[in-house]
């Protein structure tokens, strides 16, 4: 093996070098992006949890049927911005608006309006209304953030360096799909020369 390494006047281990220098490197973009898409996330199950607790108590206190099923839609919405945030390929796919960061600013922002709206019946209930204004007015912060992000390409950006995160990972599996099929190599190398030598 030392053998082999001289002849190519490579250190041993450089492919391994190879490797880690390519699969340490973390995009922090990209980190930033995942870190809010998180974020994200979590307000859109609190404005899931806030506007399923307002629908039960409106369908409770026959205070109105059609708030309570207002309050269904925008759950069902809000479920779909969860997933919209989790960039499952099958939930892109099926809507590809959402692929595009204005798309999904529009969607957060209708959800947040949604959940804060017809507030009125909800003034003896301080603590939902509190809940509601916290969700719905950071929700909207989220979609506004996507939204002017959207119409400053910065989507394009994120999609671009995924794109080379991807073909990064790629590259290192290569490489170590490389190395060890050289090891193999090494080794018949070496039991056909033993055998040359008997």
């Amino acid at each position: 093996m030392e053998r082999a390494d001289e002849e190519t006047g490579e250190p041993s281990g450089g492919g391994a070098a190879i490797r880690s220098r390519l699969s340490n490197r973390a995009d922090p973009f990209l980190v930033v992006c995942r870190c809010f898409s998180f974020v994200t996330s979590l307000i859109a199950i609190l404005c899931v949890v806030v506007n399923v607790l307002a629908a039960i108590r409106s369908f409770r206190d026959s205070h109105d049927l059609f708030d309570g099923i207002f309050r269904c839609y925008a759950v069902v919405i809000a479920c779909f911005v969860v997933l919209a945030e989790t960039e499952w390929g099958f939930i892109l796919k099926f809507s590809k608006v959402l692929e595009y960061w204005a798309g999904r600013g529009m969607l957060q922002i209708f959800v947040a309006v949604m959940t804060r709206a017809f507030p009125d019946y909800l003034a003896q209930k301080k603590d939902l209304l509190l809940l509601q204004n916290i969700a719905s007015y950071m929700l909207l912060a989220c979609g506004l953030t996507y939204f002017i992000s959207g119409v400053l390409c910065i989507g394009f950006l994120k999609r671009a360096r995924q794109q080379k995160e991807i073909s990064r990972e790629q590259a290192v599996k290569d490489l170590e799909e490389i190395d060890r099929r050289r090891e193999e190599l090494e080794q018949l190398l070496l039991k056909h020369r033993s055998r040359d030598d008997v």
